[in-house]
């Protein structure tokens, strides 16, 4: 299960409202790279690909490869907007670790 939180859920439909194209639902990802070892990345997603898992919440259609599933099972997405920071943090209790910025972690 992913949660996203009410403030990341209206981010993600501000940004799917404003998409030039269709978007069939925002792509989570994990790749090698960051402080901490692995990042997260998001995407809009004009297609949904045939081995993605899909997770529907609160009308936001997440796809997730199943590489990145089991990395992100759990997870909570936040989006925050300070005079320091705007943008998406993940909050991921599969991680041993993550680095202070909440967007790299290691397993």
């Amino acid at each position: 299960m992913i949660n996203l939180t009410p403030a990341a859920v209206k981010a993600v439909q501000r940004f799917i409202r404003g998409s030039e194209t269709p978007v069939a639902g925002l792509r989570l990802m994990i790749s090698g790279g960051g402080c901490s070892g692995l990042q997260y990345g998001m995407k809009l997603e004009a297609e949904k690909a045939e081995d993605d898992w899909e997770v529907e919440v609160d009308g936001v259609k997440l796809l997730v490869d199943p590489m990145t599933m089991p990395m992100i099972d759990n997870v909570t997405v936040d989006f925050v907007d300070t005079l320091t920071h705007t943008g998406f943090k993940f909050d991921n209790p599969n991680a041993s670790a993550q680095c202070s910025c909440g967007s790299s972690f290691s397993v």
